[in-house]
């Protein structure tokens, strides 16, 4: 009897069907164990709070960028939750179009990052040798740099340029300024795991059946490795959100009169003893965000740990 090709429609269907019954148990394990970790639920829910809120915010009766003098400097109220800021502008309303500007930079930044760092670390991993060693010397070259005074040169150097993709330094520009150093973490996480996953039995048999370099790296060893890629976008998404505040509090981020949790903050630092307010509800906000995506990087870490399923079935 002769054996089936590898490229028989059937076998392909089989292989196809196994595939995704995998993936459904395995994410149904992680989701399994992921919510039973108190503090990723807690910093899941709040994160999606502040993300409904932020996309609501059109919805406020206020213009967040119009100007009323005889409201300035007004303490939190019914009328207005997060008081007023020196122009008369409703905070709360300025708070949640600065969400809008801090979370968007924040996933922009982590998708930069994967567009960058997944492919040089899957292809210095996978192939090793000259290419491993060109490519890690690239990363490391960017990985020696001060990374955020490098950040405030060229946020600097783009504000100055004139053409609408860099005006005034708005979302994109900040995005792809703090992508530029983002990707390395990615870079070097992917090597090393496809460093490891290179040399498996599952590996070496399809390379066996004739499976292509690109079919491997993209059935095969990838997609055991999402579960540490997708720990790091979370943190990665943390760390966007504190560079870019950190811009914008330095006047090298987001430029006012749009408001960002950076500027906002910025904007306070003259007035924060008399109205304090107008310092502690854009900081709140930056702590919250981070603090929950911090969780739920910690959750999704147990949730993809082998070694957690493992204790469980008394293997370890």
């Amino acid at each position: 009897m002769n054996r089936p090709e590898s490229n028989h429609p059937l076998v392909g269907e089989l292989q196809a069907s196994a595939i995704t019954f995998q993936s459904a148990s395995m994410g149904a394990g992680v989701w399994k164990r992921f919510r039973k970790h108190p503090g990723a639920i807690f910093g899941f829910i709040v994160i999606f709070i502040l993300a409904a809120l932020t996309l609501l915010a059109p919805l406020s009766p206020y213009d967040p960028e119009a100007s009323n003098l005889p409201e300035r400097n007004n303490a939190p109220s019914l009328s207005h939750p997060m008081g007023t800021d020196a122009l008369g502008r409703d905070l709360f309303t300025r708070v949640l179009f600065g969400g809008r500007i801090s979370l968007t930079v924040g996933a922009l930044v982590v998708v930069i990052s994967l567009l960058i760092g997944v492919p040089i670390g899957a292809l210095a991993g996978y192939y090793g040798g000259v290419l491993d060693g060109i490519l890690m010397r690239f990363t490391d070259s960017f990985l020696s740099l001060p990374s955020f005074l490098v950040l405030i040169l060229l946020s600097a150097i783009l504000r100055e340029v004139d053409a609408p993709l860099f005006e005034r330094n708005n979302v994109l520009t900040i995005s792809m300024v703090i992508g530029v150093f983002g990707w390395t973490t990615f870079a070097r996480l992917v090597r090393a795991t496809f460093l490891t996953l290179r040399e498996t039995d599952f590996v070496s048999a399809s390379r066996a059946l004739g499976g292509s370099d690109l079919r491997i790296i993209a059935r095969h060893i990838l997609p055991n490795a999402i579960g540490p890629i997708i720990v790091e976008a979370t943190l990665e998404f943390g760390y966007a959100i504190i560079e870019e505040s950190g811009l914008s509090f330095l006047g090298f981020g987001i430029q006012p009169p749009t408001p960002s949790w950076g500027n906002l903050l910025s904007n306070a630092q003259e007035h924060f003893t008399k109205y304090p307010w107008l310092a502690i509800f854009p900081g709140l906000m930056i702590f919250l965000s981070i603090i929950s995506i911090n969780y739920i990087g910690d959750g999704l870490r147990d949730a993809f740990d082998p070694y957690k399923v493992l204790e469980k079935v008394g293997e370890v």
